[in-house]
């Protein structure tokens, strides 16, 4: 009986700390996705590097990153050069666009940011670069009241439009009212897609209100099915990770060896040092 008491206090302790920590996050922002990415899965690299080029390297610069660099991913000179150059530039140089950066500016308010290494510099506490990367390309909505006529539940009132939106669809925003705290948690648990939990508070005859507001998407339908699209999004991601590190898998293989050789020479030291000391005693 005991035991099962624990267990119960237990259950409720650690469903409440999951109230307490959601709560608090949502209060910071939105709720991040964790993007399923995989280094290792070569041909998701390869489609996330076309997708890349044919719908992010239009206005954004990758101009850390040459084209040349793709044939780590198992692709040769002659098929980067076909299939993902599409500037007429030599295969050694660098992933940039025509567009002018003082010309961006004065089209879009600012110049859109070189994507480099974004899936590096995005990391919070509230998840990795990836993962921001992958909740806000499955985080835009229509919105009218926008010039773009696009908004995102991750990165609110974003001056960038959904370029991906044919083959995500128009998804739609729902919000959702609740009077206490520990409903709206509970609510927020129990969606799996991207959502936010704002906390608000209205005045009235002097007297003021508190209630909570669950923001989620509602999908759209485009030419890709809504799994399809989340496979393409984490192909993207997939890339932008690869791009922001390239050497991140050489550079792990590399330290496995040298692990391995310390823990050779850790055994050959320690030999040495019993025979040398079993001289000595």
């Amino acid at each position: 009986m005991v035991s099962t008491a624990f267990s119960k206090f237990l259950r409720a302790a650690i469903g409440c700390a999951s109230l307490v920590s959601l709560a608090a996050v949502a209060s910071e922002g939105p709720r991040l996705q964790t993007a399923p990415v995989n280094s290792h899965d070569v041909a998701s690299l390869q489609n996330g590097a076309k997708l890349f080029v044919n719908y992010c390297l239009n206005c954004h610069t990758a101009g850390y990153m040459r084209y040349n660099r793709l044939k780590d991913l198992d692709l040769t000179e002659a098929q980067i050069k076909d299939n993902l150059v599409l500037t007429g530039v030599k295969v050694g140089e660098l992933m940039q666009v025509a567009m002018d950066r003082k010309d961006a500016k004065e089209w879009f308010g600012v110049a859109p940011p070189d994507l480099t290494v974004a899936a590096r510099s995005r990391s919070s506490a509230a998840g990795s670069g990836a993962d921001w990367i992958y909740s806000y390309l499955r985080g835009f909505y229509r919105d009218p009241s926008r010039p773009t006529g696009w908004n995102n539940l991750v990165y609110a009132n974003v001056g960038m439009p959904h370029v991906l939106w044919q083959l995500s669809g128009q998804a739609q925003l729902h919000e959702e009212m609740f009077e206490s705290e520990h409903a709206a948690s509970a609510a927020l648990i129990a969606t799996k897609g991207i959502a936010q939990l704002e906390e608000m508070h209205t005045t009235k005859d002097g007297k003021t209100t508190e209630h909570f507001v669950l923001k989620t998407l509602t999908p759209g339908t485009g030419t890709l099915s809504q799994l399809e699209y989340d496979k393409a999004v984490t192909d993207i991601v997939n890339y932008m990770a690869y791009m922001a590190e390239p050497a991140r898998l050489e550079r792990r293989q590399i330290g496995i060896y040298v692990l391995l050789l310390l823990g050779v020479l850790f055994l050959l030291v320690f030999v040495l040092k019993q025979s040398y000391w079993k001289t000595v005693h």
